[in-house]
């Protein structure tokens, strides 16, 4: 029995020991641009990201990917390093204090006297197809008011697709560059719609 016993574990031992290793990802970019974009003049309001929602078929520590005609799978050994939620308010909002040259306020102390432009995400599609492309579906939202004026607020949404190579890496990357349009599209459109409230959804 004492024979078999050590047999059995040093069987499962081995198996331990080739298992497949596990890696991790982040949306946010592997070297960032610079702190700030010297191009635009500076914004004449504050921002303040809200949480991101994301649905909840990809909600999951796991990176899923599309398989087939509506069929998702769960990759054990590819995960995220953080909530996907998480890492798609992070990287979006590295992203939009680039193009706006501005800090997110959420959750700190504001002394200025400029306006506040609030700006909520919800991901409706967060796709990946291996070998095929990355896809986002958004619809954001943003909510100003400055002091003595009411509250005026705008909703647009945005589907953005990026081409993505075979690895899973390839995935996040083009995920990346897609997060990084979105935020480039949303600045543009805060820059005009602060100062021009009869703009409108790109």
């Amino acid at each position: 029995m004492t024979t078999r016993l050590l047999a059995l574990l040093g069987t499962l031992g081995l198996s331990a020991c080739a298992s497949a290793p596990t890696h991790y990802y982040t949306l946010l970019p592997t070297a960032a641009p610079a702190a700030t974009r010297t191009d635009l003049a500076a914004a004449t309001f504050q921002f303040e990201m809200r949480p991101v929602r994301v649905p909840v078929q990809v909600d999951q520590p796991e990176v899923v990917v599309r398989e087939g005609v509506g069929s998702l799978a769960l990759l054990e050994t590819e995960r995220w390093s953080a909530p996907l939620a998480d890492e798609f308010h992070d990287a979006l909002v590295s992203q939009l204090e680039i193009n706006l040259g501005l800090r997110d306020m959420a959750g700190l102390a504001r002394h200025s006297k400029l306006p506040i432009l609030s700006l909520q995400v919800e991901v409706r599609r967060f796709d990946s197809v291996s070998k095929q492309y990355a896809l986002i579906d958004v619809v954001w939202s943003m909510s100003q008011r400055a002091s003595g004026r009411e509250r005026r607020s705008l909703t647009c949404s945005s589907v953005i697709r990026q081409a993505a190579g075979p690895k899973i890496a390839d995935l996040v990357a083009a995920h990346q560059q897609a997060i990084g349009q979105l935020a480039g599209i949303i600045a543009t459109t805060a820059r005009s719609w602060s100062a021009l409230p009869a703009t409108t959804c790109p």
